[in-house]
């Protein structure tokens, strides 16, 4: 016994040696997205806390392109080191259900650490959509099957996504509008040519707040602090209906245990703290910072809702 004593003392103290030092150089975040979305501003919020209590910076890579796979394949491909995070999405849980072969295998090939935040989308109309609440809105779809359409930021996006579910949900047929990103999207409902939309609050905010949009609900279990006066979809006369964006630290497989509890817990305890509630409140998110297992299981539920939701929609791998 104390022969494997000893042998497992010398397997983990250099372990525990490496991860004593680490991290003793930059460290990238990768961000799957362009600059200045909800996923990028959380990111770098995080990212000037981590550089802080690491003593070494932090630095944000904005790695977008094909709907997140770009770079998510790049932080799975990184040294196990450490020195690499990425923020993972919603779209880490839908592109197994929409592309026919990943460049890497889910949740294999990344080791989920802590969900960042977690933000709702809001049922939004133009105001010359005579419904004022979702059961007039649903009254109107049904009366009118594929009268109402809507954009996204692309098919397969969260946004879209969100409405096939809703349509699953509540047995409705609505015609969908793809775009080459939310702000066109967003730029056309305003105009009138769409009826609504399902975007995030941080996008549409400033519209509502002048009655160029009208909000009906929001896609969330429970209410939003940002919006208390706005009811949920599933108090609207859908039960149980839930649907958020959300984000969170991810490293490749394979990095030291030490590291990873090392990230999670510094990056829990920032997530959780007075000055990013309030910061990510502005922005209609929640922060969150679970465990490294309470994440995998909240992605595994993920794919397995949205490929429940891609295969009744008849959405087809590409």
């Amino acid at each position: 016994m104390p022969g494997r004593l000893l042998i497992a003392l010398a397997l983990i103290c250099p372990l525990m040696a490496h991860a004593q030092t680490w991290p003793a150089r930059q460290v990238r975040y990768i961000v799957p997205f362009t600059p200045g979305g909800g996923s990028d501003v959380a990111a770098r919020a995080i990212a000037v806390r981590l550089s802080e209590m690491w003593g070494q910076q932090v630095v944000v890579d904005n790695r977008p392109g094909a709907a997140t796979i770009l770079g998510t394949d790049l932080a799975a491909k990184a040294p196990p080191d450490g020195y690499t995070l990425l923020m993972g999405s919603s779209s880490y849980a839908i592109n197994p259900h929409l592309k026919k072969k990943l460049p890497y295998e889910t949740l294999k090939d990344h080791m989920p650490v802590t969900q960042a935040a977690s933000q709702p989308y809001l049922l939004v109309t133009h105001p010359s959509l005579p419904a004022r609440n979702v059961r007039e809105f649903l009254a109107l779809a049904r009366a009118k099957p594929g009268s109402l359409n809507y954009g996204s930021a692309g098919t397969g996006s969260g946004g879209h996504l969100a409405v096939e579910h809703f349509g699953l949900a509540s047995k409705t047929v609505m015609v969908h509008v793809p775009y080459r990103g939310g702000a066109p999207a967003l730029t056309d409902l305003i105009a009138g040519q769409l009826q609504f939309l399902f975007p995030t609050m941080l996008s549409v905010a400033p519209h509502t707040k002048t009655g160029r949009l009208r909000t009906l609900a929001i896609s969330s279990a429970r209410r939003a602090a940002a919006l208390p006066d706005i009811p949920t979809i599933a108090e609207s006369g859908l039960p149980g209906f839930e649907a958020t964006s959300w984000n969170g630290i991810m490293v490749p497989a394979g990095v030291p245990a030490a590291i990873v509890a090392k990230i999670h817990r510094d990056a829990a305890q920032i997530l959780r703290s007075a000055e990013m509630r309030e910061k990510f409140a502005a922005d209609g998110a929640e922060p969150v910072g679970n465990t490294p297992d309470e994440f995998t299981q909240l992605i595994r539920r993920e794919l397995e809702k949205w490929g429940r939701v891609t295969q009744a929609a008849g959405l087809k791998p590409e």
